[in-house]
């Protein structure tokens, strides 16, 4: 089968690998049909995630045909169309049974990470029966995609987090998918207002569309300060932070209004300075968090009732044969107005 292969800071390939197969009885194996690039997988190509080690098939979003199961894995068959989570959960260890998923003693995110993920034609998923969802029919499946990953993320990390409630002011750090998932979201809860922070003019025009209040280019215009305007000097309720690194969770800081909250969602390869030396009397909360999954099966009936459409965040579509290009487009979103790419496996 075809697969991209990471072979360290800033190597991939497209490669030939053999099909996998059962090695736990609580295996199953998809047939990818779709799949996408996520943030992350940036990160690792930038040698930010040493647990991604040389050899590894990237990838942890996506949809397919279930094509063999094991035979402990019961609710579940060959031809089946399934969802796959980014996140692998046995369900009944300690932190499974705390709906900590993400920390699951053998699973967590584990998929294009620190086993063989879904940027192929085929992929093992373990602890299959609670680590793949039934497609309901007739839902879109290109827009379930989006659920593996980034709506979930988005919404667990960000607006549960950031205690997005009804009234409150959400400010949003970074425009790209992460962020826009949060945007789209957030508004379940009907913040008042929901600025977002970017410095491409692309995706705050987007942002717009999809339902931020206001704008701003921090590229051209002082953030704090126009936060600050917005929020008659108090500053935002919820900050969420969707780019991962320094410059970005700083700003953050600096926008957080007294007793809120920063929810931090980028993925960090260096180190972050806190300014404890100004917020340490300003009853803040600052949250970190590995998205759970938790909230799956929910966004999944938002969908199916047509509340949110996460094909919106589609740009561009490839198919495996070309994903080299696909990451070429995705690495360059500024000149090519990437969000989403999605790339056809089968």
């Amino acid at each position: 089968m075809k697969a991209l292969v990471y072979h360290g800071p800033g190597e991939k390939s497209l490669d030939e690998r053999p099909i996998p197969e059962l090695t736990a009885p609580t295996d199953a194996i998809v047939k990818v049909a779709r799949t996408t690039i996520c943030g992350t997988d940036l990160h690792i190509l930038k040698g930010d995630v040493p647990t991604c080690e040389p050899g590894r098939i990237l990838g942890h979003e996506g949809v397919g045909v279930v094509h063999q199961v094991g035979e402990a894995v019961s609710g579940l068959a060959a031809g089946d169309h399934v969802l796959i989570s980014c996140i692998t959960s046995c369900g009944r260890c300690d932190y499974c049974r705390r709906g900590m998923y993400s920390h699951c003693t053998t699973g967590g995110w584990i998929l294009g990470n620190r086993i063989d993920g879904t940027q192929a034609e085929y992929v093992r998923i373990p602890h299959a029966q609670s680590s793949l969802y039934r497609i309901p029919a007739g839902l879109d499946e290109e827009a379930l995609v989006m659920l593996s990953d980034i709506l979930p993320t988005g919404f667990e990390c960000g607006v549960l987090n950031g205690k997005v409630q009804p009234g409150c002011t959400v400010a949003i750090v970074g425009a790209g998918p992460i962020g826009l998932a949060a945007l789209l979201t957030a508004q379940f809860y009907s913040p008042a207002q929901i600025i977002m922070i970017d410095p491409d003019a692309n995706r705050l025009e987007v942002a717009h569309r999809f339902g931020a209040t206001a704008c701003i280019d921090n590229a051209r215009a002082d953030a704090v300060a126009q936060v600050l305007k917005l929020t008659e000097s108090v500053g935002a309720d919820c900050v969420i932070e969707a780019v991962g690194i320094a410059p970005t969770f700083e700003l953050c800081q600096q926008l957080v209004a007294p007793g809120g909250t920063i929810a931090n969602i980028g993925v960090h390869g260096v180190k972050c300075d806190l300014h404890l030396e100004k917020l340490w009397d300003r009853n803040i909360a600052i949250t970190t968090r590995l998205v759970d999954t938790v909230s799956t099966p929910m966004l999944m009936k938002t969908v199916k009732a047509g509340r949110i459409d996460p094909t919106r965040l589609i740009t561009h579509r490839f198919r495996l044969d070309d994903i080299l290009s696909a990451y070429e487009t995705f690495s360059r979103a500024s000149s090519t107005r990437a969000l989403k790419v999605l790339i056809e496996a089968s």
